[in-house]
């Protein structure tokens, strides 16, 4: 095993779950942040809270413990107006209701 954290979050799939690995294996998805600490738990490790924002211990890739929108873009982040900062129209009117 490597020097890095025990536990790695992978990017949001289309339906938003995430795998998460602990010690290099495949452990489950995760849909929420509580799903993260409930298979980090199982694996023996300490689940609180504090423990997302420890590098040592979880390291997030494709986004942070907050981040769980999947979609077609691969779950690229996207701003609260629900657009990803590309200058591109994604489809979302001002008022939120989507659409082209």
């Amino acid at each position: 095993m490597g020097s890095g954290p025990p536990v790695v979050v992978l990017p949001p799939a289309a339906d938003g779950g995430r795998q998460v690995t602990v010690r290099g294996e495949r452990v489950g998805t995760a849909y929420d942040l509580f799903d993260v600490l409930d298979l980090v738990h199982r694996a023996g490790l300490p689940a609180v809270d504090q423990a997302v924002d420890d590098p040592e211990l979880i390291e997030w890739r494709g986004g942070g413990p907050y981040d769980w929108n999947g979609g077609a873009d691969g779950g690229a982040d996207k701003g609260a107006d629900g657009r990803d900062g590309d200058g591109a129209d994604d489809g979302v009117s001002p008022g939120g209701t989507g659409g082209p």
